[in-house]
């Protein structure tokens, strides 16, 4: 098995931005989802509210990040170290995290982008912001701005057969692409569905271990395109008559980082190409 793309989201609800090799730090690859765009009650907002973020290029750096948008000014934003801190909510439920307000600037711009006052904060030090649930003590607890671990894998094979089930259903929509899923590291040579096999097991990818935690249960932004933010029905429909385990619709599998030899897996790296091993 290999690696045949890798991406991350520089802000929670962006655009893609894809990489070719990237470090693993214990909440996720570097520079994933460390931004979020929050209303004025300090709760995160997505593409479940605004779908024009498809249409939003955040471009990460060392010290920051580059926003683009069809008709605006491109912005470029150093990370708000000294900004002011806040505490917000990726979601209602979730406990608050400590971040830094990126500034009226940035505000402004995403104004103009949304048509409704926000504010762009950074998360300059996710080891604050830890998931709400325990974990192994093998793995990290810490998170970036991610749903509900600090990566997402997908199988090119598990995709095929699911436009293989479309168009056995003769469905107007399809194939669907793998970035409609929004994964994190998508790999090729596996069988179909095999990654729901690495539940609980070690996974090798290139230079970093990580852990399967769980199949992805999908919600409603898996049914936005990607390049255009229409909405349709699938992946859910034929996810619902075909991966409905648990009551969940399941596709991809959820990742932890693996803590070796005493420390995290900081500082190591994963890249396109890169060899995939399941060790237990």
């Amino acid at each position: 098995m290999r690696v045949t793309s890798m991406y991350t989201y520089p802000v929670k609800g962006c655009r893609r931005m894809d990489r070719d090799t990237a470090r693993v730090e214990p909440w996720g690859l570097d520079g994933d989802r460390r931004w979020l765009i929050v209303d004025e009650n300090g709760l995160g907002l997505s593409q479940r509210q605004h779908r024009e973020l498809v249409t939003m290029r955040a471009i990460s750096r060392p010290g920051g990040l580059t926003l683009e948008a069809p008709g605006l000014t491109p912005l470029d934003l150093a990370e708000p170290t000294d900004g002011e801190p806040l505490q917000v909510r990726v979601y209602r439920a979730r406990p608050p995290a400590p971040v830094r307000a990126a500034g009226p600037e940035a505000d402004e711009w995403l104004h103009r982008l949304l048509g409704r006052t926000v504010r762009l904060v950074w998360l300059g030090d996710p080891t604050g912001n830890l998931v709400p649930w325990p974990v192994p003590a093998e793995v990290g607890a810490e998170l970036s701005f991610a749903d509900g671990t600090p990566l997402l894998l997908a199988n090119t094979a598990s995709l095929d057969a699911f436009n293989g089930w479309l168009r056995e259903s003769g469905s107007a929509e399809g194939p669907l692409p793998m970035i409609q899923f929004r994964p994190n590291v998508v790999v090729d040579g596996a069988a179909p569905w095999a990654e729901g096999e690495w539940v609980g097991r070690r996974i090798r990818i290139g230079g970093a271990v990580f852990q399967g935690a769980a199949e992805c249960g999908r919600c409603l932004i898996s049914t936005i395109d990607q390049e255009t933010g229409e909405r349709g029905r699938e992946p859910l429909r034929m996810l619902a008559a075909r991966r409905n385990i648990g009551r969940k619709l399941l596709f991809g599998l959820q990742l932890t980082v693996w803590a070796e030899s005493g420390g995290a897996a900081e500082g190591r790296t994963v890249s396109v190409g890169d060899a995939v091993e399941v060790l237990d």
